[in-house]
């Protein structure tokens, strides 16, 4: 098969062909989303990343990793970004449906991706 003919995933989709997801396909998406919400919080809160960074006790190029998903932290980190967010975060990993959702704390703003 040359490069003409390979359809994206979604133009399989669309063609009501069987799509496999790889576990690796699977856990970028989360990292993706996760990276999203972060930054939408984030920017809300009119927050840099240095300034984001400080507030959790990490750096900067640590925060725009997550940010670009490229790097999915652990529960205790996700804990102190939520915090430094003021914000809890609610985690939902059901397929396709899978949503990591910031709510802010008492009149703050919230944020979903």
């Amino acid at each position: 098969m040359n490069h003409s003919e390979w359809k994206t995933r979604r133009t399989r989709k669309l063609l009501g062909e069987t799509v496999e997801e790889s576990a690796a396909y699977t856990e970028a998406g989360y990292a993706f989303a996760l990276g999203q919400a972060v930054y939408d919080r984030r920017t809300a809160l009119g927050l840099s990343q240095a300034e984001l960074a400080s507030r959790a006790g990490m750096t900067q190029p640590q925060i725009s990793h997550i940010e670009g998903g490229d790097s999915v932290p652990t529960l205790p980190l996700l804990t102190r970004l939520a915090s430094a967010l003021d914000a809890s975060l609610t985690i939902d990993l059901d397929g396709e449906a899978s949503a990591f959702v910031f709510t802010a704390h008492e009149g703050g703003h919230s944020s979903a991706a």
